[in-house]
């Protein structure tokens, strides 16, 4: 008797979770991304400071329709708007404002520090000599739960259209409990963000590490996802490593072909290559019919 009502009830709750991820999917399918993917690359590193809330809020005014960024993991399971693994020496500085050299870098490991360290040290104000442009402002690197509620509530304060967040796992098999936790623990932490802040029908979960975004596509199948890639592996090659067809595949932009941009449409799938940085680069993919851009200087894209 037992062993009936047992499983009884397990048939009810995998019902209510069937239930619960159509309703996910359905609330994402119901929003329609955009027609072509304006995308600020780290919010636009060519004029603000990457992955911050002020480079975010600047793309935002210049136009874009999507927010790309990176995450990492602190030591206190707090994620964070970081594309690199540790403290880069090119535009960061000590709390005190002292410098962070090469060789002193990977002293400072987003994973081995807690978010209240990381917090203080400045990624705005050195002089970063592969983007003169950037405008140097004092600036963190922000939790992404806080990134998410300056966007929204800025968004709202200044009456703009909602935009979408591509989000990138930065993680790798090599680095499991080095630079970033196993694939299972990052997806749970990164999702729980999500959902908490209510964003999951605007957000594109992207990565180079497989293994990230095939537990969200299986996991989380409301939550769409993008295969990013940079070797000259084929098309069909990519699908089939992956194992799904993904919602946007993200080649390194030099990749792209008219034969590459038919195939994704052939499969319903979006191209999105990255990192385009020339009116050239930018005018050329557009002439292949791309779905969108990512780039760091989103000012060229939106003009």
């Amino acid at each position: 008797m037992k062993k009936i009502i047992y499983l009884a009830g397990g048939i009810v709750l995998m019902s209510l979770f069937s239930c619960k991820s159509q309703k996910g999917i359905n609330a994402v399918n119901a929003v329609a991304f955009p027609e072509f993917s304006s995308e600020a690359h780290r919010g636009g590193r060519g004029l603000m400071p990457e992955n911050t809330i002020i480079a975010m809020r600047h793309a935002i005014d210049l136009g874009v329709t999507t927010l790309e960024m990176d995450t990492h993991v602190t030591l206190d399971k707090e994620v964070v708007v970081s594309h690199d693994e540790y403290l880069n020496a090119l535009f960061t500085k000590t709390p005190e404002g002292g410098e962070i050299t090469k060789a002193t870098q990977k002293n400072y490991i987003i994973y081995k520090m807690k978010y209240a360290e990381l917090r203080k040290f400045d990624v705005g104000t050195k002089f970063y000599p592969a983007f003169p442009e950037q405008k140097k402002v004092n600036t963190y690197i922000p939790r992404l739960a806080d990134l998410i509620d300056s966007v929204q509530n800025y968004l709202k304060a200044n009456n703009k259209k909602q935009v979408f967040y591509n989000i990138e796992t930065k993680s790798s098999a090599k680095d499991d409990g080095i630079y970033n936790p196993e694939p299972a623990a990052f997806v749970k932490l990164l999702m729980d963000v999500i959902e908490q802040k209510k964003i999951t029908p605007y957000v594109v979960i992207q990565s180079f590490d497989k293994r990230t975004i095939q537990l969200i596509h299986e996991k989380y199948p409301a939550v769409r996802t993008s295969y990013l890639v940079s070797n000259n592996q084929t098309f069909e090659e990519h699908i089939n490593e992956l194992g799904y067809k993904p919602f946007i595949y993200s080649p390194a932009y030099k990749l792209v072909t008219a034969d590459l941009v038919k195939k994704c449409h052939d499969q319903q799938i979006k191209i999105i290559p990255w990192t385009a940085n020339t009116k050239e680069a930018i005018q050329n993919l557009r002439n292949l019919k791309v779905d969108g851009i990512i780039t760091d200087y989103p000012n060229l894209l939106v003009d």
